[in-house]
Order: C-alpha cells, then sequence, then structure tokens
C-alpha cells in the first residue's frame, strides 16, 4: 500500500485514495475553509490522493438546491484554498464531477429520459439534443476551472446510478436518437465527456472514472458491456478507473456494517486484464490488512476508502508505523456521516465526532492540569477520559463491569461486529494516554466527596425498562440482556416487545446464519451472482432466507416499525426481517402473558400469540442513582451519555458528548 504509483506526467506516493464523500460542508457559508482543514488534517495523516464529494458541473446537475458546483471563474477562491492546503501538506487532490440527474431532489432535474426515480419525489424532464451537448461542455468547463482552481485531477462519477449511469442503462435510458437504443449510443455521453475533458485539460492532469461494475439492477449493463466500456473509457483518455458498486435505488447493501469486509474487490479483479490502465478497487474496506490483501492479490493497483478517512485522519500514518491496533476504524454504521448528509446536517463520525469539526474542536493541551474521576466506562465514559488525558488531565476511570459498555452487547449482533474495533481503539487509547482504568470496582458518593479530585463525570449509563403488563413475571419473559449474552437460550416461537433498535438487533440475532456471515454466502443472500451470468450481477432466483423461528416484532406506536432506525440502513433492517419470514405488528395493546403465550390487542382485535419466549426490548432508563445521590449533597458533577438522557441507545451521541466535555474540563 506505501508502493509508489507512477501515471507517467505525476507520481502518487502510495496507493490508497481517499474515495469521494459528501460531508455537508459544501453547502453552508464558510464550508470551504473548514473543509480545507479537514482535507488538510487527512493530507498530513499520509494519504496520497483525496476525491472531494460531488460538485456539479451545471445548474441543473446539484443533488439540491442549493449543493455544489463549479461552472463560474468567482468561484475558485474557494477551491483554491482547498488544493493549497493540501498540497502543503503532501497529498495530492481530485474534485469529483457529479451529476445528480433523475436523482436531483429538486423541481429542475433532468436525465436522458422522463422517469422519475423511486428516491426522488422529482420526475426529471427528458433532455434535448442541444441540453445534452451542453451539459457535456459543462462537466468539460468544470474541469477547466478545476484545474485553474489547482486540483490535480477530476473524477468523473460514472456510476450509482447519477446522470452519466442514467444514459448507459435501458433502465433508465428508452430515447431512440444518437444517445439511446443501442449500447453504443447510450455509452457516448460518457465518452464525449472524458474525451472532450482530456482534449481540454490536456496530458498532465489525472482523469478517474468511476464505472459502474456491478449495477445490481435487473436492466443493468451485462459484464461484456462493462467490459467494452471500460476499453473504450482507456481510449478516450482516463488515467484510472475506479470502481462504482449498485445504483441507490437498488435495495442491496453495498457499504454498511452487514456488508463483509471487502465484499466487492472480485468484480474490480475481473477487470484487471480487461485495460492497461490502473484499477481502483473500493467498498467495506477499512483496516490496513484489507488493503495489502486487494493489492497482493492483484486485484486492483489502488484502494480508495472514504469513511475510514473521517474515522482516522491519521489512517495511513498508524499503518506505515506499524501501529495497526491505534487506527480508529471505521465500523460502517453511516450513523454519523451519510445519515446526517441525507438530513442535509453537516457529516462527522460516531468514533470520531472531531471529524468535520476540525476548526471547532481542538484538542490543546489543558493551561490547569486537573483531576478526574470517571465513572462508567461506556462509549461516553470512554470518550471522556481518553480525550482528558490527550489534554494532560490525570485521569481515574471505574467500571464494575469492565470497559465498553453496552457496546458488549453490540458487538454480538451479526453485522454489528466492527464495535470490537472501537472497544480495541479506546482500550488502547486509554493505556496510550495514561488513563488509570480500575475494574471490577466502583465509588460510592461518599468515597467521591471524600477523594481529593477537580471534576466527577458520572457516565453509568442505562438499564433495561420493564413494561407494565399483566404477567410480566412469567418464567417465558425474559431480557434483551439475557438473550443477547446467550444466558437464556432463545425460543422457537418469540414475541419482541419494543421494535427500537434493540427489538432490530435481537431479531437479527435470532434470524440469523453462518452462511451470511462469509463473503460468498452473504453475496447469495443478496441475491448477487460473483459468477456474473446475467445483468446486473444477479442471480436467476432469489436465495432461501427464511428463518427457522417463527418470530413476531411488537411495538406500541403506530408507525412503521423501525422508523426511528439510520436513515440509510433502516431499509436494510426491515428487508433482512420480512425476508426472513419476520411478522412486524405497530399500534399494539399488550393485555396479559400466561402459559398460553402472549395476549394482545391488534387492529380491533383481541388476538393470541402462541409463543414460547418473550423478549422484552422496550427501552432503556437512565441508571443515574449516583448522580442524584451526588447532586443531592451539593457536589457538582457531569453526567454524559445514556445515565444524561436514555432515549434509544445512541453511542454516536454518547462520543460526542463525552468528548466535548473533556475539552471542556
Amino acid at each position: 500500500m506505501f508502493k509508489p504509483l507512477d501515471l507517467g506526467f505525476t507520481r502518487l506516493k502510495n496507493r490508497v485514495v481517499m474515495g469521494s464523500m459528501h460531508t455537508g460542508l459544501e453547502d453552508i457559508v464558510g464550508g470551504y475553509k473548514k473543509l480545507a482543514a479537514f482535507y488538510a488534517e487527512r493530507a498530513r495523516g499520509g494519504v496520497g490522493l483525496i476525491v472531494t464529494g460531488g460538485v456539479s458541473p451545471d445548474f441543473c446537475g446539484q443533488v439540491s438546491l442549493p449543493s455544489a458546483r463549479l461552472s463560474h471563474w468567482w468561484q475558485l477562491y474557494r477551491h483554491r484554498r482547498m488544493t493549497t492546503a493540501v498540497h502543503e501538506a503532501g497529498a495530492k487532490i481530485c474534485l469529483q464531477l457529479l451529476h445528480a440527474g433523475r436523482y436531483a431532489f429538486h423541481p429542475f432535474a433532468v436525465a436522458p429520459s422522463a422517469i422519475k426515480a423511486p428516491i426522488s419525489r422529482f420526475r426529471p424532464r427528458a433532455m434535448s439534443q442541444r441540453k445534452i451537448e451542453k451539459t457535456i461542455n459543462a462537466y468539460v468547463h468544470s474541469a477547466v476551472l478545476a484545474k485553474r482552481a489547482g486540483y490535480d485531477g477530476v473524477e468523473i462519477m460514472g456510476s450509482e446510478g447519477y446522470l452519466i449511469n442514467q444514459f448507459i442503462c435501458k433502465h433508465t435510458n428508452e430515447r431512440d436518437d444518437q444517445w439511446g437504443g443501442s449500447y453504443e449510443n447510450r455509452i457516448r455521453f460518457a465518452l464525449e465527456i472524458v474525451q472532450q475533458t482530456r482534449q481540454a485539460v490536456g496530458r498532465d492532469f489525472i482523469i478517474i472514472y468511476r464505472l459502474s461494475m456491478l449495477d445490481l439492477l435487473e436492466d443493468g449493463s451485462d459484464w461484456q458491456e462493462i467490459t467494452h466500456l471500460a476499453r473504450e473509457i482507456e481510449k478516450a483518455g482516463a488515467t484510472l478507473i475506479n470502481t462504482g458498486i449498485g445504483w441507490h435505488e437498488v435495495r442491496i447493501p453495498t457499504i454498511a456494517a452487514m456488508v463483509p469486509r471487502a465484499a466487492f474487490t472480485w468484480v474490480t479483479a475481473r477487470l484487471k486484464d480487461v485495460v492497461s490502465v490502473p484499477l481502483i478497487t473500493s467498498n467495506r474496506i477499512n483496516m490496513p490488512e484489507q488493503v495489502e490483501q486487494a493489492l497482493a492479490d492483484g486485484d486492483a493497483d489502488m484502494v480508495s476508502m472514504a469513511r475510514p478517512f473521517l474515522a482516522d485522519p491519521d489512517f495511513m500514518l498508524k499503518a506505515s508505523q506499524g501501529k495497526r491496533s491505534r487506527i480508529n476504524t471505521c465500523i460502517a454504521c453511516n450513523q454519523g456521516c451519510l445519515d446526517k448528509v441525507f438530513n442535509k446536517q453537516r457529516a462527522s463520525c460516531l468514533v470520531n465526532p472531531r471529524a468535520c469539526y476540525e476548526t471547532e474542536l481542538s484538542p490543546g493541551v489543558a493551561s490547569i492540569t486537573k483531576k478526574i474521576i470517571v465513572i462508567g466506562l461506556g462509549p461516553a465514559g470512554m470518550a471522556c477520559a481518553t480525550a482528558a488525558a490527550q489534554r494532560g488531565h490525570m485521569v481515574t476511570a471505574y467500571d464494575l463491569n469492565g470497559i465498553g459498555g453496552q457496546l458488549n452487547y453490540a458487538v454480538r449482533i451479526p453485522g454489528k461486529q466492527e464495535f470490537n474495533e472501537t472497544l480495541r481503539y479506546f482500550r488502547h487509547a486509554m493505556e496510550d494516554n495514561d488513563v488509570v482504568v480500575k475494574t471490577g470496582e466502583t465509588l460510592t458518593a461518599r468515597q467521591i466527596k471524600a477523594t481529593e479530585c477537580d471534576a466527577v463525570v458520572i457516565a453509568t449509563g442505562v438499564k433495561p425498562r420493564m413494561p407494565q403488563i399483566e404477567g410480566i413475571d412469567h418464567e417465558s419473559v425474559v431480557s434483551y440482556i439475557d438473550v443477547i449474552t446467550q444466558k437464556v437460550a432463545p425460543g422457537k416461537r418469540v414475541a419482541i416487545i419494543g421494535a427500537g433498535g434493540i427489538g432490530f438487533d435481537v431479531a437479527t440475532l435470532l434470524i440469523d446464519n453462518e452462511q451470511s456471515q462469509n463473503r460468498e454466502g452473504w453475496l447469495k443472500s443478496w441475491n448477487i451472482d460473483i459468477e456474473y451470468n446475467r445483468r446486473g450481477g444477479l442471480l436467476v432466483e432469489q436465495a432461501e432466507n427464511k428463518s427457522g423461528r417463527k418470530i413476531y416484532l411488537l411495538q406500541r406506536k403506530q408507525t412503521k416499525p423501525g422508523k426511528s432506525l439510520g436513515k440509510t440502513t433502516g431499509w436494510i433492517h426491515r428487508v433482512r426481517l420480512r425476508q426472513a419470514g419476520v411478522e412486524m405488528l405497530s399500534g399494539v395493546c399488550y393485555e396479559k402473558i400466561n402459559d398460553q403465550g402472549l395476549f394482545i390487542h391488534h387492529q380491533k382485535q383481541s388476538r393470541l400469540l402462541d409463543v414460547d419466549q418473550v423478549i422484552i426490548c422496550a427501552g432503556q432508563e437512565s441508571n443515574r442513582n449516583l448522580a442524584d445521590e451526588l447532586h443531592a449533597s451539593g457536589m457538582l458533577v457531569h453526567v454524559i451519555g445514556g445515565a444524561d438522557k436514555a432515549l434509544e441507545l445512541d453511542a454516536e451521541r454518547a462520543i460526542r458528548q463525552g468528548y466535548e466535555l473533556a475539552l471542556k474540563l
């Protein structure tokens, strides 16, 4: 991964690309100053090449209004601020040119054909011949402006279902002119953009083309078309070809935590002997060993990672020093990044609250060294103890049960094993910063008051809430903790009370099978054909994913089960449970539990669910007895995490709260 790559006219210092990701900073006043600091910190951390978030070449191509675009000379200043900062920090940077096409969330959307996207409420206008030519010119003009702004190149976004991809596939292109019909006509738009861009910017400028190598659409491109396009893109003047996986509208996960690591490097490898330009592989590669493996196996010439650089700007530096255990690993939760961006908020990172807040959250050395006691080492306590110690404070942290708190339950859920990396990171971070960790013991309020310290932080977390239901003490009723920790064996016919995050986690645990944990088994379970025998890379028949258990997932609320789950991942959990035959019910009133099962009232009818086990996932309560006792005695303490607010378990809020408190202590 640290071997340089010679592109002829320029040289990349290593084989890792910081892939494109929108942060939301692009769209706010003063955002480019913050972006400059964000990218510069990753450049100092050792990444060789950075690709920015998508920037539209014209007004219609914006993802939403307003969003980032580069089409006028007066926009150059803010971009030069970014390129200068990155170059001074020792890396190269490319601007991604992205036209949303029918994925635009505004009424000015345009596309090859007037076919509405399922993920946008706006129907696009079909582009005229003149509009197509103007759009090609806009791409070229933006690339020329990017060169003037100091960028080392551009990435032309031709995948994930955006405009160029929409021209290529019959799924979205119903034209019968020179831009539609035959495959040669449908790829003309892409080839004209690359070819004309190359002519305009000259030979000494990087052009990356992000090619959709696996559409995951029933009527997507087949492998012969993919190879043909790749060859033509190379002839048109591309310097590098990047891997794009899936369209945004496709209901198959491609980057979420339940996707196995390096799940799609095989598709890049298939193209390796087809073209001579270097290939970049991507998707769910988050640690140095996956980078090394992909390169050593010859799957690609470079590896693109985006979110791992949100999680740890010093990823490359730590990898080069053999400090893999000190990397703050991306857990692919999407909670702090994509979920925020799609809700028009600034991105950050669950495990790194400083991401995209580099100019606001500065962990400088404290002017006065303090003695700090932290009670509880869940996410909030670990984050606070680590950050406070990094600032030079003397921190002693206690936890009766060891470090991790609720994360120790999360790691047992299929698809959430990445939290093991978070636990590993904090364990080493506290050790490296001389936090005195005392597990298996804690302090009483009296002992805390008798201790000489300057600040006390209470991070004692949460405890399960037990609902008031007749028969709640029945032997068939168990807590989610007992099931997750395998203290109690799960039943064959199960009712789960509570359809929030924990309820979905428990249901996922109960339906899981070992096959879905390895790459081949996971790909098959989501109907992906590694042999690529059909269009879009899909299998002929959907894999059988039924569970051996009868499971009911219940909630009192009338809303759709799982509505509170992440915007970009909630649908995955719902699809997976439906595939497994889980029956999800909303608007449920719980009447009683006895030897016959669970009696409920649903849709104006009484109903008996013949179950042998009832698992309670009805939320949590703050475990704040210690905090209340100290407050009652007049002592000022800081309460964070679940002890402060016991809403849905939220590691992102807990870690951010702990980190921000540490900067104030």
